[in-house]
């Protein structure tokens, strides 16, 4: 038997109708999936814009295509307002957060090595499948149902908008960065980080890798965000349209962490000389899904560097994380919106332009849905 407060029979969410109007989601009711034992819902407080929104909702523009109508958002905190009968994790009016996978199955190799967000049968929060067939809706609504391993305990002292973007952008760039940040190099030396791009994933990824005691550097085209670099915490800025700049810069990055949505004009090849022996490049920013990396073989060669990406972060470490950012005071910088089909419209389409610094938040959820009551 589950235990409720509040509790509605339908949800009501700002879906995608159509892909033509990607950015216009309109107002609609619907069923959420059928309550699991380890189910929790979450009455919505805030939720953050993600650029998978954006690249989900535009379906053949974006990653393909998309399970319509589409409510999408996985950035989201609320409060627990219904629990299933085997729920241990959460209780009634807990504030949580929830990031881009509501459902793993828990019992295979990769979740029982904390791994779950590579679960073969992994459920993302929204345009996901469930094993019934159920098609799982975001954050861009008055609530969200999600197994409860996937749902994360907000400290007290992260507000609600500032939590968001962590859920998922945050998590997104802290798991490599703490996989894969070096903790032995000889002589106190410190490891040395390239972060591809000032955004929202690589705002956060600045301040979260000068935490874990590595050295930061921004690479960007223009130098445009410099001084804002600078100020997130960045030992250095690189403006990668100046001539010679990889030839400056060869052999002395641990890592690189790339987060742009794109990978248009990206000099795969010069950025993998900059980094040192077996160094990694790890691309968390998952592009348009007709872009290809263009790289030569021989790059490889010449310093044992490997390509790869990471998705997503396992509950430990969105624990972790959260307890990092208390502790070293990281914040997203966020922009707030009242949500609203008007308020949807206006922070896509700034958002595809760009035109954010560097995450927008969703808010007044309890006026657009009379929840909260």
């Amino acid at each position: 038997m589950s235990v409720s407060v509040n509790y509605p029979e339908e949800f009501a969410g700002f879906a995608v109708l159509d892909t033509k109007d990607w950015n216009k989601p309109k107002y609609i009711t619907y069923k959420p999936k059928t309550f699991g034992d380890h189910d929790i819902d979450i009455e919505i407080e805030c939720c953050g814009l993600c650029g998978s929104d954006i690249m989900t909702a535009m379906g053949g523009e974006g990653w393909g295509e998309i399970k319509l109508p589409q409510v999408v958002g996985h950035e989201i905190i609320g409060k627990v307002v219904n629990v299933g009968p085997k729920v241990s994790l959460h209780k009634i009016g807990d504030r949580v957060g929830l990031g881009a996978q509501a459902f793993g199955c828990l019992s295979c190799r990769r979740c029982k090595e904390d791994n779950e967000q590579y679960c073969k049968d992994s459920v993302t929060t929204y345009d996901g499948v469930y094993p019934d067939g159920y098609v799982s809706q975001g954050g861009y609504a008055s609530h969200v149902r999600a197994h409860e391993h996937f749902c994360f305990a907000i400290p007290d002292a992260i507000k609600s908008t500032e939590a968001a973007s962590l859920c998922c952008a945050g998590l997104t760039v802290y798991s490599p960065l703490k996989r894969y940040i070096p903790t032995d190099l000889p002589n106190g030396e410190k490891p040395k980080v390239a972060v591809l791009g000032l955004g929202g994933l690589g705002h956060l990824a600045v301040q979260i890798a000068a935490a874990l005691g590595a050295e930061p550097y921004v690479f960007s085209r223009t130098d445009a965000k410099k001084e804002q670099a600078l100020q997130l915490g960045a030992k250095g800025f690189v403006a990668t349209g100046t001539k010679g700049w990889a030839e400056e810069y060869f052999d002395q990055f641990d890592l690189i962490l790339n987060c742009a949505i794109s990978l248009s004009g990206l000099d795969l090849d010069s950025f993998l000389s900059i980094l040192k022996v077996q160094g990694r490049f790890v691309s968390v920013g998952l592009p348009a899904a007709e872009e290809k990396y263009d790289v030569s073989p021989f790059t490889f060669f010449s310093n044992g560097s490997s390509l790869c990406s990471s998705n997503l972060g396992s509950r430990k470490e969105m624990l972790d994380l959260l307890d990092l950012c208390v502790k070293h005071d990281i914040r997203p910088w966020v922009e707030e919106i009242p949500i609203s089909e008007e308020g949807c419209n206006t922070a896509l389409t700034r958002a595809w332009k760009g035109d954010v610094r560097y995450r927008f938040v969703f808010t007044e959820f309890h006026k657009a849905f009379g929840t909260g009551k």
